[in-house]
């Protein structure tokens, strides 16, 4: 199991990436939630339960998709666009995944690819390591 105070340290770091990363999760492949941590001016849009919801309904997303692996590739990240929010399922590997969630602002759908390419896919490549069950 990763390391709780790793996760905690990860999120922290996840968020301040960028100011419209609003929200950040990690969940494992059954689809529970490990960790979850907002920005402190943020109210958060989901309840507990909610983002239990989402997150697994994200994972049965996911396992879904791997079907079509052979043909089209591994998913680097699944972007939603939603009115009130931009949210992102990133695998870390098999076994866990994170959620992001960016502040809308306009034209923000290019902004959120580019934090994601740019910011948050190098620092998970350098922390994937310490996603193992031991």
């Amino acid at each position: 199991m990763v390391e709780y105070e790793f996760l905690y340290s990860f999120m922290k770091d996840i968020l301040n990436l960028d100011d419209s990363i609003v929200h950040a999760g990690i969940m494992n492949k059954y689809g529970v939630l490990l960790n979850v941590e907002h920005k402190e001016h943020v109210t958060p849009l989901l309840t507990d339960e909610e983002n239990e919801e989402y997150a697994s309904q994200s994972i049965t997303r996911h396992k879904k998709s791997i079907e079509f692996e052979p043909k089209i590739g591994k998913v680097i990240y699944a972007f939603g666009r939603y009115k009130k929010v931009d949210r992102a399922t990133v695998p870390i590997n098999d076994d866990y995944y994170m959620l992001l969630m960016f502040q809308r602002e306009q034209n923000s759908t290019n902004r959120s690819h580019q934090i994601i390419i740019e910011k948050v896919l190098p620092l998970v490549e350098i922390e994937r390591k310490r996603f193992v069950d031991e």
